[in-house]
């Protein structure tokens, strides 16, 4: 008997060993654990359009419970069941008014849990793409339990949020976490190439400093409010066009704006609140007819809300905005307008100008260019065609080592950048990159050390904007 028993005895340690080997394998290969926090926002589901490493397939999610909730699901959902490349996430949901208890239980994180683990926390990553309402109080939370936070813009929607802000990223550095927001415009191709060639100084030279008439960055930024989204028609909240929940147009998509003028502008350098004034903003609104407004919420009347933004029946949305300012000392202009959809074929658009003293770089995404993002490089007046050329061919050769099969062909008195069609990824997922991008950050255990100061230098301009804009 005792033989027998000192054999069970062996295969059971064997078959532990075994399973704490594999556990340890499974763990070291997606060890990272996917909060979704009231997802109310298309954005959230974007973050999982495709697997990621590292990363549990199990994602928890918490929510109240209502529609938002049920259109992530359903996105999410749609991932999976594609016929290309589907994704395998399974969404472990729980909603009700204790949602947010329960998420900050579910970190590991908080004082609260009986097995309350740092590390376990700080393998957690909280995506919060929602009403923008609450989404400081969800980063205070969050943060305060030692979680890592993946946020999407804009962080703040009102300047008293600003100082909180503060207090988060310095309260996650005491606590080894990081705090993220999703700028998913620094993967869009053309963008990533013009910030790479004005870097040429033999093609661009210098940045100019501009005029408050004449900046030498400029952003232009067209969205709809009708669009398709993961090949659906997207269903938006009805708080989407609530200035105090969704935030008014000048903190919004503007983010990505300012954030694009940091860093092309900028590459690295770490910049302060005081890099940036802000010399005029304002802010204006686009008409909605309860029509419209149905066909994008499903409502059949305007929410109490949004009364205070109607107008003979028609809901004047505050969605958009525009500023011009300096950033040490160079002139920027940003913009963001709102149409309720694009014409046939179209989608969003962007428009970019960065001016240096040798060449202008312009990225173009109208009719002209099938609403697909072009970059145009077009010489200054005090260069020679033939020395242009020249410096242009070296400065692609250079920026064609990163990316294979980048080149230039000659139309008319400029050069367009023409681009391989597998760079032409999309916006959707660009929110993939971002992701595996912050997860690189996870494992190195650190943002680069300019992330952050430019994070709150770009909420800081921001805010400027706000307040003049009033």
């Amino acid at each position: 008997m005792k033989g027998i028993r000192d054999f069970t005895a062996a295969v059971a340690a064997a078959v532990f060993a075994c399973v704490a080997v594999n556990t340890q394998a499974n763990d070291k290969e997606a060890s990272v654990q996917l909060i979704t926090l009231d997802p109310g926002h298309f954005h959230a589901a974007l973050v999982q359009k495709f697997m990621l490493p590292d990363v549990k397939p199990e994602v928890l999610v918490f929510a109240p419970e209502g529609d938002d909730v049920a259109q992530h699901l359903k996105r999410v959902e749609s991932f999976n069941s594609r016929a290309e490349n589907p994704t395998h996430w399974v969404e472990k949901v729980e909603t009700g008014p204790d949602y947010l208890k329960r998420a900050l239980f579910a970190t590991f994180g908080g004082n609260s849990h009986p097995r309350a683990s740092a590390n376990a926390a700080r393998n957690t990553i909280v995506v919060i793409s929602g009403n923008n309402a609450r989404k400081t109080e969800y980063i205070t939370r969050f943060v305060e339990a030692g979680t890592n936070v993946l946020a999407d813009k804009p962080m703040v929607i009102r300047p008293s949020d600003l100082a909180q802000l503060k207090k988060d990223f310095a309260k996650a550095k005491d606590k080894g976490v990081l705090l993220y927001d999703i700028m998913t415009e620094r993967f869009e191709i053309t963008t990533m190439l013009q910030r790479a060639l004005s870097q040429q100084a033999g093609l661009f030279g210098t940045l100019e400093k501009g005029t408050p008439d004449n900046p030498s960055i400029s952003k232009i930024s067209v969205h709809n409010f009708s669009k398709v989204v993961a090949g659906a028609q997207l269903k938006r909240p009805q708080w989407f066009f609530d200035p105090e929940q969704q935030g008014a147009g000048i903190v919004d998509v503007m983010t990505h704006l300012v954030d694009l003028v940091q860093w092309e502008a900028f590459p690295e350098v770490t910049l302060k609140e005081s890099d940036a004034r802000v010399l005029k903003a304002r802010r204006w609104t686009t008409p909605i007819t309860l029509e419209q407004f149905g066909r994008v919420t499903g409502a059949t009347a305007f929410p109490s809300f949004l009364n205070p933004y109607l107008k003979d029946g028609v809901l004047q949305a505050p969605a958009n905005g525009e500023f011009t300012y300096t950033l040490k000392g160079v002139h920027a202009k940003v913009s963001v307008t709102w149409e309720f959809e694009a014409p046939p074929g179209a989608g969003d658009t962007h428009f970019s100008v960065m001016r240096g003293t040798k060449a202008l770089l312009t990225i173009k995404q109208g009719a002209e260019q099938g609403y697909k993002p072009v970059l145009y490089v077009e010489r200054a007046a005090s260069v020679t065609a033939a020395e242009h050329e020249k410096a242009l061919r070296a400065a692609i050769a250079s920026v064609a080592k990163t990316w294979p099969g980048v080149d230039i062909k000659a139309e008319g008195d400029h050069f367009v950048v023409t681009v391989p069609d597998r760079y032409h990824n999309g916006h959707e997922a660009h929110f993939t990159q971002v992701t595996e991008n912050f997860l690189k950050y996870l494992r190195a255990g650190q943002l680069p050390s300019w992330e952050v100061p430019n994070m709150i230098t770009k909420y800081a301009t921001i805010m400027q904007a706000y307040t003049l804009s009033q």
